[in-house]
């Protein structure tokens, strides 16, 4: 299992429902694939939520409650319209392919500290930016 450190980045993703759902801000993900965290900011840097993660729980909290989900991708699913691959993100956010089911991830800009990535299934189909802090 990959490490992520503390890595803080920005993050567009655009969810491609109807209507359609967007979500523009930051991230920090921490942990393993198998036990993290993944907390979500606004622009200005304010907390929106934190998910957390284990074998055995998977909560969110967000500035009134937390709640329990099934898994990490029910979670996702819930909180930003659309499942997302976090396990395939920390090996992504290292500059390494790894698959993730249905979504499509473009490195060519890694250099550059930016990375895309598409999910084409299942509907609908959504579009992940990531730009990594120098």
């Amino acid at each position: 299992h990959l490490v992520a450190e503390r890595t803080r980045t920005k993050v567009g993703l655009v969810v491609e429902s109807e209507p359609p759902q967007s979500f523009a801000g930051g991230f920090e993900l921490t942990g393993t694939a198998a036990t993290g965290t993944l907390s979500l900011f606004t622009p200005l840097g304010s907390q929106v939520a934190r998910m957390q993660w284990s074998p055995t729980e998977v909560t969110l909290t967000d500035g009134q409650a937390t709640r329990q989900f099934t898994s990490l991708d029910a979670l996702t699913q819930q909180t930003t319209g659309a499942a997302l691959p976090v396990q395939s993100l920390f090996q992504w956010l290292q500059g390494q392919p790894s698959p993730a089911e249905g979504w499509d991830v473009d490195l060519s800009g890694f250099g550059d500290g930016r990375l895309l990535a598409r999910r084409k299934s299942p509907q609908p189909t959504a579009i992940l930016r990531i730009a990594l802090d120098p």
